[in-house]
Formats: structure tokens, sequence, C-alpha cells
């Protein structure tokens, strides 16, 4: 009988896992564009699931990806950007953030943005992520930096965006993010990572 090491199964066993890790076991039957913009698609799949069953999957493509960028000044105060959001017919305060061609360099988009919305130009850039925003339906891939030693300048919003902005202490809003004041995922992603960065003391504000 061969016997084989438990050390070797649980080597053997990771390494499987590993490898099916990167094997995609959906089969995609055929694919149909029903709905196209300039911002997104929504694709109707006919699909084999992992199981081999036969199933259905709608996925939403994004044509741009997602910039977010908290700012913060000398004393410790960030900016948060007001506006309602459409698809969920609420008004949500945000770190600043818009969209950007997926070819664009992101840390330039980012500068764009943070200037429309605010109007404000900063001259230390430190990516904190990136991230999915909503894996299971969309393709829509985020970005988000942190801006320092930060200059006021003349904001430029696009003419879909009715804008209200409010200088807040950061640890205000590390609160707000906390108790559910704020809701958007790409702010709370990236604050909720600054705040446990300062908290670990990775890095200094």
């Amino acid at each position: 009988m061969l016997c084989i090491p438990l050390f070797y199964k649980k080597y053997n066993s990771y390494h499987t896992m590993i490898h099916d890790e990167q094997h995609n076991p959906w089969t995609i039957i055929d694919a149909t564009t029903v709905y196209d913009n300039n911002w997104l698609s929504v694709i109707h799949h006919n699909v084999l699931n992992p199981s081999g069953g036969k199933g259905i999957y709608g996925k939403a493509h994004f044509k741009n990806k997602a910039i977010g960028v908290i700012a913060v000044d000398k004393d410790m105060n960030t900016y948060l950007v007001g506006q309602y959001r459409f698809p969920i017919n609420q008004y949500s305060w945000e770190i600043p953030e818009g969209g950007a061609p997926l070819d664009e360099s992101s840390l330039d988009a980012a500068k764009r943005e943070l200037l429309e919305e605010t109007g404000l130009k900063a001259d230390k850039w430190i990516q904190l992520g990136d991230s999915y925003l909503s894996n299971s339906v969309s393709d829509e891939y985020a970005e988000y930096f942190l801006a320092t030693e930060l200059s006021q300048h003349a904001a430029e919003p696009e003419e879909t965006e009715q804008l209200m902005i409010r200088k807040l202490p950061l640890k205000e809003v590390f609160a707000m993010a906390n108790d559910g004041r704020i809701k958007d995922a790409l702010s709370l992603l990236p604050l909720q990572k600054l705040e446990l960065m300062l908290l670990k003391g990775e890095i200094v504000l």
C-alpha cells in the first residue's frame, strides 16, 4: 500500500487550489448586447454554470474606470462632494470621484477630477488601492488616491453635475464612513483603507 505523508497532501492540495483559482469554471454558450451607450453596455449570456447546468448571466460592462480622491489639507481637513444620484434616488456625500477612459493614466484622471469638482490641486499623491465595485454583476474597476499639499483654484464641474462641497475634519469623515452616513462604495473603500493605514502607522499626514 502506498502511503502519502500528510505534509505532502497539504502541499499538493495547496497547489491544486492555486490552479483552480486560475481556471474559469463558466462556459459561455452565446452572448448578446441588449443595451449600449457611451458609458456602459449590458450583455446577456447563455451559460453553463460551474456545475454544468444551463443558465443565464447578465453583465454590465463599464467602458470607463472609476477614480476616487481623498484630499487632505495641512489642518487635517478633507473634502466631500454632495450630489443627487439618479440610480438610487438619493442624495449622496462622497469623496471627489469620476470616470476615466481605460487607457488614460489613473493619476492624471485623479488630478482632473479633483480640480473639476473642488478646484483643488495637490503636489503630493499616493495611490491607496484598487478594487472591483460590484463584481457579481459588473466589471467596473476603480482606483483611489490620497492627495496632500493642496492649493485652491477655480472648480470646473461638468454640466450634468450640481455639486455641493463640504470641508470637514478627516476624523469626522471617518466617522461618517463608519456610521453609515456615507454609503458610496468608492468613498468607503479608500476612507477605511486610509484610516487603517493611519492606525497601523503605515502612513503619516
